[in-house]
């Protein structure tokens, strides 16, 4: 595994998030042992749910063989597909943010901030990591296209989060009624005017953030 990740150029990458993912969970323990509660807790829930998708590309890109596999590439990628909001999901964990807490707002925010970027971190590297298993078979501009799309549905997947409540295993648990949920939206979408505000303006902040990450991590954009 240690060589295969020093191979892959993953090793670095991997010992850097596990120290922001620790660093995390400590920040939320310290705010359990302070305040005598446990609310905001379930950021590590959130953090691991965000990890998976990051969690199944290194697994990909390490592994040649199972790149030889049709099956196990998309079924790998179906997936990544259904966990990959998951990672900018936290961003809207903010709406948890109160005046009333038993912590001051400002660590809270801290608190938050670090859990959203950390799970940021794990989307945007999956999607890289996406993008250079890609580049095999795709030419650089229909990737970024590609990625582009790929970083709306993740919006499109916290609307249906957030304010429809479904989590990514719903797929098993209710398909029916989630993709009549979603169904309807895509059918009727001028009944549902803030399902694609949220999408399209949380689609062009995610673009906008993946972007500016792929500036700072190469120098510039492909």
């Amino acid at each position: 595994m240690y060589k295969q990740l020093i191979k892959t150029n993953q090793f670095q990458i991997s010992v850097f998030m596990g120290v922001l993912s620790l660093f995390c969970f400590g920040l939320s323990l310290f705010r359990m042992e302070m305040s005598g509660t446990k609310h905001f807790l379930f950021l590590n829930w959130n953090l691991f749910l965000a990890f998976v998708p990051w969690l199944l590309t290194v697994i990909l890109s390490m592994n040649q063989n199972l790149q030889k596999s049709r099956l196990a590439v998309f079924g790998m990628l179906g997936v990544w597909l259904l966990f990959f909001p998951n990672a900018s999901y936290i961003l809207t964990d903010l709406f948890h943010l109160s005046h009333h807490s038993s912590m001051p707002i400002w660590f809270d925010l801290v608190l938050i901030l670090s859990f959203a970027w950390t799970g940021l971190l794990y989307g945007f590297l999956s999607l890289w990591n996406l993008e250079e298993l890609m580049e095999q078979f795709l030419s650089k501009r229909m990737i970024t296209w590609i990625s582009v799309f790929l970083l709306f549905v993740s919006s499109f997947g916290i609307y249906i989060g957030r304010y429809l409540r479904w989590n990514s295993w719903d797929i098993l648990h209710h398909p029916g009624r989630l993709i009549g949920d979603v169904g309807d939206r895509l059918i009727n979408p001028f009944d549902h005017s803030r399902t694609w505000g949220v999408t399209i303006f949380m689609g062009l902040f995610l673009v906008m953030l993946y972007f500016t990450f792929k500036f700072m991590r190469k120098g510039r954009v492909n």
